[in-house]
């Protein structure tokens, strides 16, 4: 197998694990120089969950006779792992295949595919439209893939996006594509089987299916003997997951996976994402506070602050269940423990009172994180079939504008409150500021920077916190 591959950047920030990146961060493969001949060239967009698809999609054709090259001018394929959570992102992987057409042009005899969620959803309109494009292939059939590039080799066009309601991948070793060798994700589920009124997952991912509990302690367990000290366990709704063996004799909870995981290696970090409000019960927060590796950082997506607006999301609990979720978090984890959240300004008939309690809830819950978007309506939802988009844009813009203001006042406030504390920080990699700081993150997902001394990647460093930017702790090691 090749070397961990790298990403496109390497950020000072930090972006939930399950939900789509603040930044529209893109991921890309790095060289790897095995001497085969033919080259693949993956981007990856949206979620973590395309970034971990695409470290099995790079295992898959790794076994097949491909190398990984970090040059689209230099691949025999090129893939893009698509995101279709919001309009934008489509927009974006629309505008790259553009990009990428001046490319096949000066070397015909690049294959160019789409992976991921817009396989799923616009098949039809790659094959008969984007006519650079010759691979469609959704979440459920990587494993088709080298069938469906010796069609195109034939001179056909290669297609799959049938969803499974088996499919886990848990038996394909993933090639890792992050930059750093320290962390890694582990997909624990796919899928989902909650009917948000707003999102495609549904659709474009499948039924949620839960991987095989022993497959997943058994890759956490080689990520640790490789020299990784963070583990990332990722599914849409990571407390939906559920297992039970095939004798009947053997049933695992999401606490209990996390609780397995967790005891592997006391040097071993776990994180996990994403948490709906709903399933989150005290269980897994309890687990959370027995086993200190377990890092305490929650993404917790409200969506809104309104019960109406909640009710027409379709997200199955109302405001006063959300307020309760949050306070068992800061009852049983502390003060400290680090909460996230998603929400959508500008959903169909949001009044401004509605707005203002989105406001309120914020103030609530005083996320460290938000990641914050307007309302963008999503073909094929039943926001889509049965709601009016009713808000104006401009609106939306500036209601928009209104949540991250107040989410920043908090984000600041919470990291001011870390300052003169002392932090176990796990080393990434050299600052972005300064080839003399070296930075990394403490348990909550914070991001801290410190000179770097004779510390180095992989390290736990305990650090005090001295200043705050507002948006990473500054201090010295202890």
């Amino acid at each position: 197998m090749p070397q961990p591959l790298l990403t496109l950047d390497f950020l000072d920030t930090a972006a939930p694990a399950a939900e789509a990146t603040p930044s529209g961060e893109v991921r890309i493969t790095a060289a790897t120089r095995t001497g085969r001949q033919r080259k693949l060239y993956i981007e990856s967009y949206g979620c973590q969950m395309n970034f971990s698809d695409s470290e099995i999609v790079s295992s898959i054709l790794f076994d097949e006779g491909f190398d990984t090259t970090d040059d689209l001018a230099n691949a025999d394929l090129v893939l893009l792992n698509t995101c279709s959570i919001r309009e934008k992102a489509e927009q974006t992987v629309r505008m790259r295949l553009k990009q990428i057409n001046s490319h096949k042009k000066r070397k015909p005899g690049m294959l160019v595919g789409v992976l991921g969620c817009m396989a799923e959803r616009l098949k039809s309109k790659f094959l008969e439209e984007e006519k650079i494009v010759d691979l469609v292939v959704g979440p459920d059939a990587y494993r088709d893939l080298p069938g469906l590039i010796s069609q195109v080799d034939s001179g056909q066009k290669g297609v799959n996006v049938l969803l499974s309601r088996e499919e886990t991948y848990a038996d394909i070793t993933p090639v890792r594509l992050n930059s750093n060798g320290i962390t890694a994700f582990i997909s624990i589920m796919r899928g989902c089987d909650n009917m948000c009124s707003f999102c495609v997952v549904p659709f474009t991912r499948g039924r949620e299916r839960s991987r095989d509990a022993h497959s997943i302690v058994q890759e956490a367990q080689a990520l640790v003997a490789a020299g990784y000290k963070e583990v990332t366990l990722l599914g849409q709704n990571v407390d939906s997951y559920k297992w039970a063996s095939a004798d009947g004799l053997e049933f695992v909870n999401f606490a209990q996976l996390l609780e397995r995981v967790a005891l592997i290696s006391p040097e071993l970090r776990v994180r996990f994402s994403t948490s709906h409000p709903k399933d989150i019960t005290d269980e897994v927060l309890h687990t959370m506070a027995r086993h200190d590796n377990i890092c305490k950082y929650i993404h917790l997506p409200a969506q809104s602050g309104n019960t109406r607006v909640l009710a027409l999301m379709n997200r199955t609990y109302d405001r006063p269940w959300y307020e309760e979720r949050v306070q068992a978090i800061r009852r049983i984890l502390g003060e400290d423990c680090a909460i996230s959240t998603d929400m959508i300004s500008g959903f169909c008939s949001e009044t401004e009172e509605e707005h203002q309690d989105t406001l309120s809830l914020i103030d609530f819950a005083q996320y460290d994180m938000g990641y914050n978007f307007f309302y963008s309506e999503r073909p094929g939802t039943l926001a889509a079939r049965k709601l009016a988009d009713d808000i104006p844009l401009e609106v939306k813009k500036r209601r928009l504008q209104e949540v991250i203001d107040r989410q920043q006042v908090h984000a600041r406030a919470r990291y001011a409150r870390m300052v003169g504390k002392v932090h176990q920080v796990l080393v990434e990699g050299p600052s972005k500021r300064s080839a003399e700081h070296l930075s990394g993150r403490n348990s909550q997902n914070q991001v801290v920077i410190f000179p770097k001394q004779n510390f180095k990647k992989g390290d736990y460093v305990n650090v005090l916190a001295t200043s705050t930017t507002g948006a990473a702790l500054l201090g010295e090691a202890v």
